[in-house]
């Protein structure tokens, strides 16, 4: 059996097939094109989920990888986030695992999780856990089983509370069968969450769109009590931060941490797509 190349193991015959058709086609050049010969777009994607997992810097991409330099990947990330990859991607992932019935929308979680950004930046703020330095927070709405359904990114000093209304509302959402018309889903059965989110305003806005809430609430219920739901989503925060690039901000661009956030949840959500199912007994 031949041995893999480092892009075929860092980007799976699996994962290519489903990002191939996503790709834009690279423009034509009226006279030919001159000079180096493009990096291959799987190559690049290669060398980007290399830095995203390792957490090096761009410059540092070891040429030995065959992805190109790190400066191509970097241009490649930020071409295919103005094309709208990245999000494609996480909703391929989502309408595959609906279809399979891997996805339970009977209980939903949102949480956040604040990363120090080293070179400050867009979507950045002052950390009230951190001693006022610079950071970001990403806000996720995870199903029961804790696979990210959508993702956002702020400054650390953004409220919890103020993000639940825009992490439902931009919810692109899912179709639980291929072909199906009419919208996506986009609302759970019912909503965890800590007592970070505990204000009327919360209360309200899920009450009014028929969404369960299950708020803890302050200065009354032991947050142990929720946190036997709620421990799926902190389990998903500890998977995005295993990606070492979302775990330490180097990028300034708030389009470039975000297309890297996107990218994250679509290789959590394809773990779970190729884990192979238990045998029946």
């Amino acid at each position: 059996m031949a041995r893999r190349s480092c892009v075929e193991r860092l980007v799976s015959d699996e994962l290519w097939a489903l990002v191939e058709p996503l790709l834009p086609k690279p423009r034509k050049h009226k006279r030919g094109r001159t000079g180096r010969p493009r990096v291959p777009d799987r190559a690049a994607l290669a060398g980007i989920v290399f830095v995203l997992k390792t957490g090096i810097s761009w410059n540092a991409l070891p040429a030995e990888l065959g992805c190109g330099s790190g400066v191509t990947c970097w241009r490649r990330l930020r071409q295919w986030q103005q094309a709208g990859v990245w999000a494609q991607l996480h909703r391929v992932m989502l309408d595959r695992l609906a279809q399979q019935g891997l996805l339970d929308w009977s209980r939903a979680a949102v949480d956040s999780v604040s990363v120090r950004a080293k070179r400050r930046g867009e979507a950045t703020g002052p950390s009230p856990t951190d001693r006022g330095k610079a950071g970001s927070k990403y806000h996720v709405l995870c199903d029961r089983g804790g696979l990210p359904l959508h993702a956002l990114v702020t400054g650390a000093n953004t409220h919890d509370s103020r993000m639940l209304a825009p992490l439902l509302d931009t919810n692109p959402g899912v179709r639980e069968r291929a072909g199906q018309p009419g919208r996506p889903r986009r609302r759970p059965d019912k909503v965890h969450a800590d007592k970070g989110y505990d204000y009327p305003r919360c209360r309200r806005y899920l009450s009014g769109r028929g969404i369960g809430v299950r708020i803890a609430r302050r200065g009354i219920e032991d947050s142990t009590r929720l946190g036997r739901v709620r421990w799926v989503v902190e389990r998903t925060m500890s998977w995005l931060l295993d990606f070492r690039r979302l775990a330490l901000r180097y990028d300034r661009a708030e389009s470039t941490i975000t297309a890297l956030l996107s990218l994250a949840c679509a290789l959590i959500c394809h773990r779970r797509l190729t884990k192979p199912k238990p045998k029946p007994k």
